[in-house]
């Protein structure tokens, strides 16, 4: 009885821990997609009332290794929007959303987009997603996987909407 309840021990923690370690495919295609993020801060512009305080980008869902290789980009890079701090946050409802600069919706909670799109209606927010169909929803950008590599689509229109301007060299890199 002891060892079975040792093994039954010892499988439950076991396999805890190895659900929380990330995925290698999560942790390879959350690095570009990090650096995308990282990317757009440098090539919209946000109009001059939202340029005070720090620059902030909220993740709305959970992805702990989206947030470090987030971190990981910022910190390697020392061009910063306007000269201010890029802040990383995790975003554990929408209603938080209202004081970000952009708002990354993961997979798991593009349902949310509608709400999301509500809550930052009269707000220079950058809405990123990765679901197909998002953009014509009302995201902002969305990541998609073409010829097996991450690309994205920009849904200008709606980001001129919120008063943000697009670089004509993001947009050319954008997929149509």
């Amino acid at each position: 009885m002891k060892k079975l309840l040792l093994i039954l021990i010892s499988f439950v923690f076991l396999t805890s821990w190895m659900v929380k370690l990330p995925d290698e495919a999560e942790k390879a295609i959350a690095k570009p997609k990090a650096i995308y993020i990282y990317n757009f801060t440098k090539y919209i512009e946000w109009p001059a009332e939202s340029k005070q305080g720090n620059f902030v980008v909220g993740i709305l869902g959970i992805s702990p290794v989206m947030i470090s290789e987030l971190s990981k980009a910022v910190e390697k890079n020392n061009s910063k929007p306007e000269s201010r701090k890029i802040e990383i946050i995790n975003l554990s409802s929408v209603d938080d959303v209202t004081k970000c600069h952009i708002v990354y919706i993961l997979p798991d909670n593009s349902a949310q987009l509608a709400e999301v799109i509500n809550k930052i209606k009269n707000k220079s927010t950058l809405i990123v997603t990765e679901k197909p169909g998002m953009t014509k929803q009302g995201a902002g950008i969305n990541f998609v996987i073409k010829d097996d590599k991450l690309q994205f689509e920009l849904n200008k229109p709606t980001i001129e909407n919120h008063n943000m301007k697009v670089a004509s060299g993001l947009e050319a890199l954008a997929v149509h």
